[in-house]
């Protein structure tokens, strides 16, 4: 083993935890190390070609707002992009797009390769140095020993990874990469508690054997929208997905061979995800479902190959060819990658504190699949979060915990830490209970200050978040105070859009609360073209219509934050509170949760325990842990 170099934070993995926790990391000010099992792989999609969706969306909105990459990057590589559940309310509306797979690569190691104080390294880590519960460095297969103060792993299905295909199996990462077996092992000799997880991923064909006249075109939006706030130019020359569904054909195959699907036969021992399942999955679930939804969608503008979207399988490839060619449009389909289920290792992420740092082992944070959690978004919002804590860690700065009313990242991180997961976890809309304040359009207004305030915002960037609020505020003040009479035209306007007649003298601002009055017919009603651009009269017209229901979700937060705001003693005694039940005393110990809030969000432990605990702790005769019980 020999002295490689000496860091304030090393950053183990290059997928879409690593490249943010990184990236973060080197904002702070920190000296950043990244080492990669292979640089030509960084921010590999080893799944589908696409960024966002439900909830999703919001998160790499939010990451962008506190000066991450993720959204700048889609926004200079994708090829459509779409704004889905644009007939529903803002709290579910939600930005998705298709990326240029291997531009979207590309261009993430390009952003990297730009950072003064990072070094990229291709390398395995196979061990963590470790002395007294504090975490000194790694050390590589080629017995390199680096050396930092903070490290972060975010392996992502890496660790002991196994690909499955039929009753072939073999230790793989994604796509063909070497597996992290000792590194692995390694965890698991440091106490570390480990679950079996599972994934899987479609074939990809050719795209030149799909008869296209067969399926149904999904075209990009028009005027394409934005993940980054810094973004000021669209891409206008989108390619369109297409959408076409299984037969009974297709689903008679899966019925005739699902001995030999490996998830059916007993090979994959690990946990898959119940909100992405397996075609014979969805088959044998939804039984007396005639038929389901496939998308085709491109993987790039430079390539042929075609990601078969909602086929995910790990029957053997002689019957993949089957499935496809019974699907219509995919009669001759040419299969150039199989799918196939990949089986990892991931620590339980209850061993984490909220920023992200291992428990028992100071300077250590994990961040992204190895966490539990699935999808890049998450994985992403985990390394932005875990590369700010670390540098904070390292450079002796200000850690960051988001509460759950500030992001959906704080929904995630607060679920994984303060529950746990028996699966693959993938946010929901419906995992949020402040969802109406946590949209699309306002994760700048939530969380720009707290990107600024790190340093990971520029003074630039910062000036023009200010001129937006300023310009906000003035446009709701000025609508406050324009009387709209009513008139034939006006009537005639209003019931153009099937609302009811106005009839006595109305604030355009009020007029605006009405449910089909947008900001849009603001400006018919007022002759007069608002030189505002879209995403202030957006917020306008959201903060005027949805301001009561807004206003009770924040009354609710408020109330939660006083169960915030009791702090618990880190070393506080679970055992030593014998009026606790038995399944709370045993929770709270695994958890150890750092407030009354998060106590109360622990399954297992009810409201008569968080009351006990109350007391216990008000009345201030608290025993602690000692030294041997840590």
């Amino acid at each position: 083993m020999y002295d490689a170099g000496h860091y304030d934070v090393i950053v183990v993995g290059a997928g879409h935890a690593g490249v943010e926790a990184a990236h973060a990391a080197v904002k702070r000010g920190a000296k950043t190390l990244m080492l990669s099992l292979n640089l030509d792989m960084v921010a590999f999609m080893p799944c589908n070609p696409s960024i966002g969706g439900p909830a999703k969306g919001v998160v790499v909105r939010e990451i962008d707002a506190l000066g991450g990459l993720m959204g700048k990057v889609i926004d200079k590589t994708y090829i459509q992009m779409r704004m889905l559940n644009t007939g529903k309310g803002p709290a579910v509306r939600a930005l998705r797009a298709q990326a240029d797979k291997p531009l979207y690569i590309q261009e993430m190691k390009y952003q990297l390769e730009q950072l003064d104080n990072l070094t990229l390294r291709q390398a395995m880590v196979e061990e963590l140095l470790v002395e007294d519960g504090v975490i000194k460095g790694v050390v590589t297969e080629t017995k390199a020993a680096f050396y930092a103060k903070s490290v972060i792993i975010t392996t992502g299905t890496f660790m002991r990874g196994r690909v499955i295909i039929g009753d072939v199996s073999y230790e793989s990462g994604p796509n063909n990469q070497r597996a992290s077996i000792k590194l692995a092992e390694n965890l698991e000799s440091l106490g570390f508690e480990i679950v079996r997880f599972k994934t899987g991923t479609p074939p990809r064909v050719n795209s030149r054997s799909i008869d296209y006249s067969k399926t149904e075109i999904q075209p990009g939006d028009e005027n394409p929208r934005h993940f980054s706030y810094e973004t000021t130019e669209e891409i206008s020359d989108q390619i369109p997905c297409w959408l076409t569904y299984t037969t009974e054909e297709t689903h008679e195959i899966i019925n005739d061979n699902l001995g030999l699907s490996a998830m059916y036969s007993g090979m994959i021992k690990g946990t898959g995800p119940r909100y992405c399942p397996s075609i014979e999955d969805k088959v044998v679930r939804f039984h007396d479902k005639p038929r389901h939804q496939i998308f085709l969608e491109p993987e790039g503008r430079e390539t042929e190959e075609v990601y078969v979207q909602g086929f995910s399988t790990s029957l053997p490839e002689f019957v993949q060819h089957k499935m496809l060619r019974s699907i219509p449009g995919l009669e001759e389909a040419e299969i150039m990658r199989s799918g196939y289920a990949i089986e990892y290792d991931a620590v339980v992420p209850t061993q984490l504190w909220p920023t992200l740092e291992v428990k028992n082992i100071s300077g250590l944070y994990t961040a992204g699949q190895i966490n539990g959690t699935s999808g890049y978004e998450e994985a992403a919002g985990q390394g932005l979060m875990a590369g700010i804590n670390a540098a904070a860690h390292a450079l002796d700065l200000d850690t960051l915990i988001l509460d759950r009313s500030q992001g959906y990242i704080g929904v995630l991180i607060d679920d994984l830490v303060t529950k746990g997961t028996n699966e693959p976890y993938r946010l929901l809309t419906s995992r949020a209970e402040y969802r109406l304040l946590l949209r699309h359009d306002n994760a700048d207004l939530r969380l720009t200050k707290i990107g600024y305030d790190l340093g990971l915002i520029s003074e630039e960037r910062y000036q023009a978040f200010e001129a937006k609020v300023v310009a906000i505020e003035a446009e709701k003040k000025r609508l406050s105070k324009i009387v709209v009479k009513p008139s034939e035209k006006l009537n005639q306007i209003l019931a153009d859009i099937g609302e009811t007649d106005l009839r006595e003298p109305l604030k355009a601002l009020e007029l605006m609360r009405r449910p089909k009055v947008t900001y849009d017919v603001i400006e018919r009603v007022l002759e007069e073209e608002s030189p505002l651009d879209f995403e202030v009269k957006e917020q306008v017209e959201i903060q005027v219509k949805y301001e009561g229901y807004i206003t009770k979700s924040r009354q609710q937060v408020d109330r939660m934050k006083k169960m915030e705001n009791k702090v618990i003693p880190e070393d506080i005694d679970y055992k030593a509170i014998s009026s606790l039940a038995t399944e709370a005393r045993q929770k709270l110990e695994k958890v150890r949760p750092l407030s009354m809030g998060q106590a109360s969000r622990i399954s297992g432990v009810n409201p008569a325990d968080i009351s006990i605990l109350l007391v216990y702790i008000e009345q201030g005769q608290i025993k602690r842990l000692s030294d041997e019980d840590r």
